[in-house]
């Protein structure tokens, strides 16, 4: 893990600011979706991506009723 050298401090609220020149290059946006894991005594924090609940595949994930599924599973399902 790299130390950035940034140090906040957690608000009244639980809260925590990500500078925006962190945001910025993690490519994190208002609004956008933050998972948090926690190793041994470690916190991290990453960007939230839906995956395939079948393949783990996070690109062309679509919704279905309360699902990820990727394009390519959903074909695999529509054809058998």
């Amino acid at each position: 893990m790299k130390s950035t050298g940034i140090v906040r401090k957690v608000d009244e609220l639980g809260r925590i600011v990500l500078p925006i020149e962190l945001r910025r290059t993690l490519g994190i946006d208002i609004k956008d979706s933050i998972e948090i894991y926690v190793d041994n005594s470690t916190i991290v924090l990453k960007k939230y991506e839906p995956t395939c609940i079948f393949c783990g595949e996070s690109e062309d994930v679509t919704t279905y009723k309360d699902k990820n599924v990727c394009k390519k599973c959903l074909d695999e399902i529509k054809n058998s």
